[in-house]
């Protein structure tokens, strides 16, 4: 008996869903990746947040005569009546001077608008407080007559408030603006960012105001207009129709051409590695007299042909359409279809100049990532990964509230987007200011991308891996009951991604203690079951040498310690000084440190903070990053790689950016320590003593100075931008210099340290000392 079409279709079904799940990486880039991918995105978020300074606006206020008094609008450059998160937002100027003409008025707050003197100017015209006084005058009158008048005469009063406070007439001889005497003007800029913020500032401010000049007269705002509103905003957008177009197109272009540059590169990457396997001809071209590296820049080359090739097509094809569309609606648009149009001519050409470091940017990457992959099929899986990398860094420039400075400029892809957001606008003398440092950061990252590049052609068992099967029960087994002695380089992956999980869930859970007592236990809870909880607990599950992997071993030497705490005493003045350079750059909000402040003085002694943050994290961090992680990265082979990856993760799990960027570089010392010592008691003693170094300055510091002023040359008083006092103190030259000469003794003495090597690392070392051999 035959079988059944369904029986058939249903054999060939499981057979084929079969096959899918014995691919390792299919199976993780199918079915493990989107779980982590997105935790990891809103952790990159949080990061992104931290960028989102909200800047004071400079507002010009400008009367012809004293504004009311009750209540006041300004006072010594501020609303006095705001709250103080409100108030700190707006930097007012207030100046009573004879109005000239209206277009000369326009003129001259425009160009101050332009010249980034003022961000908004607020003009008030010049029988304004009259109008007020009389309006609530006939407010009073009408909220006294109430209990004896019916409606309709409310209604009469309402109307003759109306009609005595019209504004005057031409010939009256009193300048004012072209106005009522009851609306205010407001001149702002729609294609600068920081003058629309202030707009919405402002308008908010001016709302209030009107609210509090309004007397309650207990009646609807229908009976009494003029008393429920007594005046009205005018606004005037002082920007040209050709500069709001090229503040729209700023906005979007940039985006989209770095979509396509990056989408351009991966398919042509994918295919001249992943498909030169599957066509079986990258033997061949192994085998030709050219060298591994220049094949890889030949394979650059092309890649990058095909990425500025894809996105030099999408932008023409956007000007063809935009041109066309506004053509087709200039009827319907009318004065709008200006601000729509095509960009500007010159917008063209900065983007293909930008064009050239991007592409070779995502071209090297993408070759990278392709160099992986064994067949096309693995390759598509690994664009959206990278294309969900680069996003963050490509949003963040299109918020309004990010603007360009030295900080920005030096993250890469956001500063190439900023940058090329300038030069649209036009705003040449701030582009070519900030030019250098983002072309130095794009470059950078190019080089160490090709370098990675270059690398993976290198490594034949990337080049040449076959297919992974994948079984559940075998991968059980191999764990559990053949572990091995370390841990392998993605179990040590798996533990740094889970560590930065649990961790971002339990902030989504937790709250700020409001005790001493609350606040130790929590972060004794993060720290010991957080951290180095699941360190400890994979070391004990899945390696056969829990102390070997934890590095639980004695140091090489046993100076190894006592060098530890001595070069983390010599470095503190450079950590101090990298970190005021740091803060200057992406200053601290202030306000969101004020509840974790008020619990550091809560504290019953330094003893006791020392122990919290200076000798629990060096025990508990220690064994979860120079412990496992650490271990399982050495098996790629290269001992850099491996503490650039575990100081990375070291350095994001601190959460705040500040914190994160000195980490990651204080990390790689800590790696490094730890691989020339063969220990990690080095390492939590470095640690210790760095971060108690950090809490007795920062409390023992400024009463040093004060009591000791002829020490005044080892330290230097600086001004927190944040805070806007002087408030923090950094060491002097000398002491940063000899600072520097002590470390770098120190660490040349480590240098000097035999370490151990881990198996692959040796096995890669007598690879590299043997020629490749390709058969005839």
């Amino acid at each position: 008996m035959q079988p059944s079409m369904w029986t058939n279709i249903g054999l060939i079904f499981r057979r084929e869903v079969r096959d899918q799940l014995r691919d390792r990486r299919t199976l993780f880039m199918i079915a493990i990746l989107p779980l982590l991918l997105y935790p990891l995105m809103a952790m990159a978020f949080l990061q992104v947040t931290q960028f989102l300074k909200r800047h004071p606006s400079k507002v010009l206020v400008v009367s012809q005569s004293p504004l009311p008094t009750d209540p006041p609008l300004v006072i010594d450059g501020s609303v006095p009546w705001l709250n103080a998160s409100e108030a700190e937002l707006l930097e007012i100027e207030y100046m009573e001077t004879e109005f000239p003409s209206p277009a000369k008025a326009a003129a001259q707050a425009s160009a101050m608008i332009d010249d980034r003197t003022f961000d908004a100017v607020v003009c008030f015209p010049p029988r304004f407080t009259e109008y007020v006084d009389e309006v609530q005058r006939q407010a009073l009158e009408m909220k006294s007559a109430q209990t004896g008048s019916d409606e309709e005469s409310i209604f009469d009063l309402c109307e003759g408030a109306t009609a005595e406070t019209s504004p005057a007439a031409p010939n009256s001889g009193e300048p004012d603006l072209g106005y009522a005497a009851n609306e205010p003007l407001i001149y702002y800029n729609a294609a600068i960012d920081n003058s629309q913020i202030a707009f919405e500032r402002v308008s908010f401010v001016l709302e209030q105001y009107r609210r509090k000049l309004t007397i309650d007269t207990r009646k609807p705002v229908e009976a009494a207009p003029v008393v429920a509103s007594p005046f009205e905003l005018s606004v005037k957008d002082t920007s040209r129709p050709v500069v709001r177009r090229a503040h729209m197109w700023a906005k979007i272009l940039p985006f989209v051409v770095l979509v396509w540059a990056l989408t351009g590169a991966f398919y042509p990457a994918v295919d001249t590695c992943a498909g030169e396997k599957e066509r079986g001809t990258l033997e061949t071209l192994l085998s030709s007299p050219a060298q591994r590296i220049e094949i890889v820049i030949g394979k650059l080359f092309t890649i990058m042909l095909f990425s500025i090739t894809t996105a030099v097509l999408n932008l023409a094809c956007i000007a063809f359409t935009s041109s066309f569309l506004v053509t087709q609606l200039s009827d319907v648009l009318g004065n709008a279809a200006s601000a729509v149009g095509p960009p500007p001519a010159s917008t063209f050409l900065w983007l293909l100049v930008i064009l050239i470091p991007i592409s070779a940017l995502f071209s090297a990457l993408s070759l990278a990532l392709a160099t992986m992959a064994k067949s096309t099929k693995e390759g598509q899986y690994y664009l959206m990964p990278l294309l969900m990398g680069f996003m963050p860094l490509m949003i963040l420039p299109t918020l309004p509230s990010v603007q360009m400075d030295l900080g920005t400029a030096i993250i890469p892809v956001t500063g190439v987007v900023l940058l090329l957001r300038l030069l649209i606008e036009g705003q040449w003398s701030q582009a070519m200011l900030y030019a250098v440092p983002v072309l130095f950061t794009t470059l950078v990252c190019c080089s160490l991308a090709i370098r990675w590049a270059v690398d993976q052609f290198n490594n034949e068992n990337v080049l040449f891996r076959e297919s992974e099967r994948f079984s559940i029960r075998l991968w059980l087994h191999r764990l559990f009951r053949e572990p091995a002695p370390t841990p392998t380089f993605g179990a040590a992956i798996l533990c740094g991604v889970l560590i930065l999980l649990i961790r971002f869930f339990s902030s989504l859970t937790a709250t700020m203690p409001a005790s001493w007592g609350g606040f130790v236990i929590v972060t004794l809870i993060t720290l010991v079951c957080l951290v180095a909880g699941p360190a400890v607990l994979l070391a004990n599950s899945i390696t056969s040498e829990p102390r070997k992997t934890l590095l639980l071993l004695r140091p090489e030497r046993w100076h190894a310690v006592p060098a530890a705490m001595m070069l983390a005493f010599f470095l503190h003045p450079l950590a101090m000084a990298l970190m005021t350079v740091i803060r200057r750059l992406y200053p601290i909000d202030t306000a969101a440190l004020e509840p974790l402040t008020q619990i550091f003085a809560s504290a019953p002694n330094m003893w006791c903070l020392v122990a919290l943050f200076a000798i629990a994290p060096a025990i508990c961090e220690e064994l979860a990053f120079r412990g496992f992680i650490l271990s399982g990265l050495r098996h790629t082979g290269n001992k850099w790689r491996a503490i650039l990856i575990s100081s990375l993760f070291f350095g994001v799990t601190h959460g705040v950016l500040q914190q994160s960027i000195v980490a990651s570089i204080f990390g790689m010392i800590l790696g490094y320590i730890a691989i020339q010592s063969g220990s990690i008691f080095p390492c939590m003693a470095f640690h210790a003593v760095h971060n108690a170094m950090g809490l007795v300055a920062t409390e023992y510091v400024p009463w040093i100075v004060e009591q000791y002023p002829d020490l005044g040359w080892a330290f230097e008083q600086i001004t927190d931008s944040a805070a806007g006092e002087p408030s923090l103190y950094s060491y002097g030259p000398a002491i940063i210099f000899l600072s520097c000469l002590m470390s770098a003794f120190i660490l040349r003495w480590f240098s000097t340290l035999q370490h151990q090597r881990s198996d692959e690392e040796k096995l890669c070392e007598a690879l590299k000392n043997q020629p490749i051999q390709v058969a005839g």
